[in-house]
């Protein structure tokens, strides 16, 4: 796996969009969209396997589909909530829109 420089915008991540369900997690949960986006576009992947990670750094490359899943804890650990951010793959040549979801929207 690439190891990446955290703060270095590694794709472009076309159109925002987020669910209402998402808003609303975010909301209770204290973590802004400015976030999600910042960890995905630098390669911060989150909770995934490795294999979902080598097919990200892929994607980074060939332009197919970038998928990104963030566990967000309280301050005694505890799972509060999921997020996804999915970056749609390349069409004529650029990203065209980036979603932040639950799982249970998608």
């Amino acid at each position: 796996m690439v190891a990446h420089n955290k703060k270095q915008v590694l794709f472009s991540i076309g159109q925002v969009v987020a669910t209402p369900d998402a808003i609303a997690v975010m909301a209770q949960v204290g973590v802004t969209p400015r976030e999600l986006l910042r960890r995905h576009m630098t390669g911060d992947w989150g909770d995934l396997s490795r294999e979902d990670c080598l097919a990200n750094e892929r994607a980074i490359k060939d332009g197919s589909r970038i998928f990104s899943s963030y566990i967000i804890h309280d301050d005694k650990g505890q799972e509060k909530a999921k997020l996804w951010v999915i970056t749609e793959a390349k069409c004529d040549g650029w990203r065209q829109s980036t979603c932040i979801l639950t799982p249970d929207e998608y």
